[in-house]
């Protein structure tokens, strides 16, 4: 008579926080799981098997430039577009699979076509002759997105600090995926001072 075996066992897998998994010690093979993803414990690092996208579904970054401060401001010179410059010095995750800039290319990136993201963009900004000149910012990149724009005056008047929070929401192509897009600013009727730049990008709609 054929000796039939279980195959199917029951795993009680730990229920945890994101926080948790961050700074638990890591032991190969062990899972938990939280309310966004699976993990198991592979060659010293948690790795998320669900979803298998290998990422959260949803999250932010923030990311500080740390170059650009009150004491040494950028610069922008009248009627000459440039990429708002961050370097990233400082970024926090929601979760650590989480990237959603380039700091060495400057790029904004998108993990998927069709997903959903909030884009915020804080600084300060002050202008010496602030009757004429206003900013215009961009975003550059392929398809509709150069349409995610605007303008900011300076209402406060000459040399006055501008404290700025701009909000874009958008969604991403496959070239968006493919090449990411540039925050471009450009300084009309006289020169900016900006500094203290921060890109917080939320993700919304995870379409993968």
């Amino acid at each position: 008579m054929p000796t039939n075996k279980n195959t199917s066992y029951r795993v009680h897998v730990q229920d945890t926080t994101e926080a948790e998994v961050a700074s638990v010690n890591i032991e190969n093979g062990a899972m938990t799981r939280t309310d966004n993803a699976l993990y198991m414990g592979h060659n010293n690092e948690n790795v998320i098997v669900y979803p298998q996208t290998g990422a959260t579904n949803l999250g932010w970054a923030r990311y500080d430039d740390t170059e650009y401060d009150s004491n040494y401001k950028l610069t922008l010179v009248q009627d000459a577009e440039v990429v708002l410059s961050n370097n990233g010095g400082n970024v926090v995750r929601s979760h650590s699979s989480i990237n959603f800039y380039d700091s060495s290319t400057q790029k904004v990136l998108g993990v998927n076509e069709n997903d959903v993201y909030i884009f915020t963009v804080a600084f300060k900004a002050s202008a010496a002759n602030a009757n004429q000149t206003f900013l215009e910012y961009n975003l550059e990149g392929s398809g509709q997105i150069s349409r995610v724009a605007g303008t900011i005056a300076y209402p406060k008047g000459n040399d006055a600090e501008h404290v700025e929070n701009i909000m874009m929401q958008y969604y991403t192509d496959a070239t968006f995926v493919a090449n990411g897009v540039q925050l471009k600013v450009n300084s009309v009727g006289g020169d900016s001072l900006i500094w203290d730049v921060i890109y917080f990008i939320q993700r919304t709609q995870n379409a993968g």
